[in-house]
């Protein structure tokens, strides 16, 4: 790996039996972003279900393929928000991010698990983090500088070249108190879960993506969801065509960050879905009018995946 994203663990630990999240705005669940809101019912009938992916053998067969571990990334912040609708005041594209999650062994839906999303906003920015510019020192963003630069640079750079959020390298401690785009919802009686934010913009050494974790056994209260683990710690990605029409509408268009396309990015294990490809639903020539994307995340519930390492 280079950069930013390494495999490398948190600076401290945190202990899961004591996870909670705040109850805050769980009532919100319409978000609309630049170029239009999603109209109500628009999306009517649309499920998350995959097809099964069996596999010829033993009794012990799995029936879906167990979604890739990744990294948690240096900006996860834990007691995040209840709710549903992340957006508050961020500019993009809406994008209504509908997550199913089951059993890899057994295909059974898992109900009342705890799923987190937290991504940066249209211009590669984490809320938490925003004293960290651009994916945490990656510049980018914004209006380029006006004038013509004096000077001709000497010498050859030397050391580690800045990286982004969004990866290893260890976790760091927030600096503000933003936490738009960061969210905890429960999944239903069929697994399901949906989200309603913006499409993620890019920062240095990443492509474009959503972090994502899976939480069970814990305990849902008036003051949030308490215990349990974590069983999967991963990231959603997206195609490069809808990455690029993204690029032509504002905000995006002002990011003028170099971008690391999908198959350059070191995270992306590049295995499609169950990688975290996700499968994406626009009007063509017209994706500012509001993106769906869905996934089907097989998971193991006996397990714990903390993101700590590479997976």
């Amino acid at each position: 790996m280079t950069g930013h994203e390494t495999a490398q663990g948190p600076k401290h630990k945190r202990d899961l039996t004591r996870r909670k999240v705040v109850a805050a705005g769980a009532g919100a669940v319409v978000a609309a972003g630049v170029g239009g809101s999603f109209a109500a019912g628009a999306f009517a009938g649309e499920g998350t279900t995959a097809a099964k992916e069996k596999t010829a053998g033993t009794s012990g067969e799995a029936c879906y393929k167990l979604t890739s571990e990744t990294t948690e990334g240096p900006y996860y912040i834990d007691a995040d928000k209840l709710r549903r609708d992340v957006t508050e005041d961020q500019e993009g594209i809406a994008l209504t991010l509908r997550l199913k999650v089951i059993d890899s062994d057994t295909c059974k839906p898992l109900a009342n698990a705890a799923v987190d999303i937290w991504h940066c906003n249209a211009l590669g920015v984490y809320s938490g983090y925003e004293a960290m510019g651009s994916g945490g020192g990656g510049g980018g963003g914004g209006t380029p500088p006006s004038g013509t630069p004096t000077g001709t640079p000497t010498g050859t750079p030397t050391g580690t070249p800045p990286g982004g959020g969004g990866g290893g390298g260890g976790h760091e401690e927030p600096t503000d108190d933003e936490r738009y785009l960061r969210g905890t919802w429960r999944t239903d009686k069929k697994g399901e879960v949906e989200f309603r934010t913006v499409f993620p913009g890019w920062y240095q050494g990443r492509c474009v993506h959503i972090h994502t974790k899976v939480h069970v056994n814990g305990v849902w209260t008036d003051a949030g969801y308490e215990g349990g683990t974590t069983c999967h710690t991963g990231q959603l990605f997206f195609d490069e065509a809808s990455v690029l029409a993204t690029a032509e509408v504002a905000p995006y268009s002002t990011n003028t960050t170099t971008r690391t396309t999908l198959d350059e990015d070191t995270i992306y294990p590049g295995n499609g879905t169950e990688g975290g490809l996700l499968k994406l639903r626009y009007k063509k020539g017209a994706i500012a009018k509001g993106v769906v994307a869905t996934l089907t995340m097989g998971v193991d519930p006996e397990t714990s995946q903390d993101g700590t390492t590479a997976g």
